[in-house]
């Protein structure tokens, strides 16, 4: 098959490096892909975001089937396009990645089929939801309701905090239209962990847990990113979680959006909160996640391609992907010194020629070419430095023995990605 992957980031990198051992792929595009990525596809000067290009080139190239990495396209309506032109691709419709697309929706609908998340109120008036913060318990949530980057949650100690999130997020517009609307939500306390599973849209098979890093400082400080590392399994969601969590969150979500006539086909990412109650739904994606796609894929065994294809076809997925047993993996992000706020872009990145151990792989995340073929960076979160071992402690310590080993000026990577494993494993 001839395949087209969406995207230029990180996860787009582990997607095309996981595609490319499928037995049933012969040629992969990627667009726009970036050089780590050109080592596996051929890179594509496409944007996401222009459909009508991607559509062309899709038809122009018999493009068997097209993989959607970020969440953009997918709430823009690509899948609806490509299907109306008889195209298969991977991923929800326009209707069905509103999960993503709007928390607002998300909270309509998790209330309305009685699945575990934190109480809300919604808000599209400032001053309404200025008074309402004078009468909250802190800690609390403030979230923009629509798509941020990862960055639109920001948790607030205290009324000031608060007041000045809202003032942020709905008058300074800090994610623009995304926060038209806010959901102001109460905290949840808890440990975080992210599950991802493949649907048909009736059928769903799972991919190992995983724990994202969202915050930028070590113990979990400092404003959201969108993502500083992440590895998987999660030690924190043992078998009878799980058994939980696929009945009360997935199998729940599935048929509630099957009834909202809103069927739901591709990739579900579950972002929960395990709390004293049980697991709770802190947010869904439509797609796979940043840098958790990373730590999953190297531990998927099974053929994605064939469940993807599967999907796209409209046709039953009948079995359970497999999986590597007793593996783990863990990424940590390296990323330019001063994101998530403003940073340089266009510095020399030293390192990557070298030979790492077999079990390191480093996905390129914001990386283009520069002067003299010389990879530079070029985005906030630069490289995903991945390892893979048969033991938790053996993976974290090869992942941050080969980030040493990289380096470009102002580089910054949290030096805590993995501790609470330990700490469950410890127990």
């Amino acid at each position: 098959m001839r395949l087209l992957v969406i995207g230029g980031g990180g996860r787009e990198h582990a997607l095309v490096w996981k595609i490319r051992q499928s037995p049933l792929v012969e040629t992969v595009y990627c667009a726009p892909g970036n050089p780590g990525i050109g080592q596996f596809a051929e890179c594509v000067n496409i944007a996401g975001s222009d459909i009508e290009g991607l559509l062309e080139f899709a038809r122009k190239n018999a493009i068997d089937l097209t993989v959607v990495g970020p969440e953009q396209p997918l709430v823009d309506g690509i899948v609806d396009e490509f299907e109306a032109q008889g195209l298969s691709i991977f991923g929800p419709t326009r209707k069905a990645a509103e999960i993503e697309g709007s928390k607002a929706f998300t909270k309509y609908l998790l209330d309305k089929y009685k699945i575990p998340t934190a109480d809300c109120i919604v808000f599209d008036k400032f001053e309404e939801a200025k008074k309402y913060l004078l009468e909250v318990d802190y800690p609390t949530v403030i979230k923009a309701d629509g798509l941020a980057a990862g960055k639109g949650t920001i948790v607030c100690q205290t009324e000031q905090e608060a007041q000045s999130a809202l003032t942020q997020i709905m008058i300074e517009k800090a994610f623009g239209d995304a926060g038209s609307k806010v959901i102001v939500e109460s905290f949840m306390a808890g440990e975080e962990a992210s599950i991802l599973a493949l649907t048909d849209g009736e059928n769903i098979t799972y991919l190992p847990s995983a724990q994202d890093h969202k915050a930028i400082f070590d113990d979990d400080e400092g404003p959201n990113t969108g993502g500083m590392g992440a590895y998987a399994p999660a030690p924190v969601v043992d078998n009878n979680l799980f058994s939980k969590i696929r009945e009360e969150v997935f199998e729940a979500t599935i048929k509630a959006m099957a009834l909202e006539n809103r069927p739901y086909r591709g990739v579900l990412y579950a972002g929960l909160m395990i709390t004293a109650d049980g697991p709770k739904v802190v947010e869904f994606n439509c797609r796979f996640g940043d840098p958790e796609a990373q730590a999953i894929l190297p531990l998927v065994k099974g053929d994605v391609v064939e469940f993807m294809f599967k999907i796209a076809k409209g046709k039953k997925i009948d079995k359970q992907i497999e999986i590597h047993k007793n593996r783990w993996a863990l990424c940590v992000v390296i990323a330019s010194g001063g994101y998530p706020e403003s940073y340089e872009k266009g510095i020399t990145i030293h390192g990557l020629e070298q030979q790492l151990d077999k079990d390191v792989i480093i996905f390129h995340a914001g990386t283009k070419k520069g002067e003299g073929g010389k990879i530079v960076t070029d985005g906030g979160r630069v490289l995903g430095v991945t390892a893979v071992a048969n033991d938790f402690h053996k993976a974290r310590e090869k992942s941050y023995w080969a980030v040493g080993k990289i380096t470009f000026d102002k580089a910054y990577y949290r030096k805590d990605i993995g501790v609470k494993a330990l700490e469950h494993l410890r127990r």
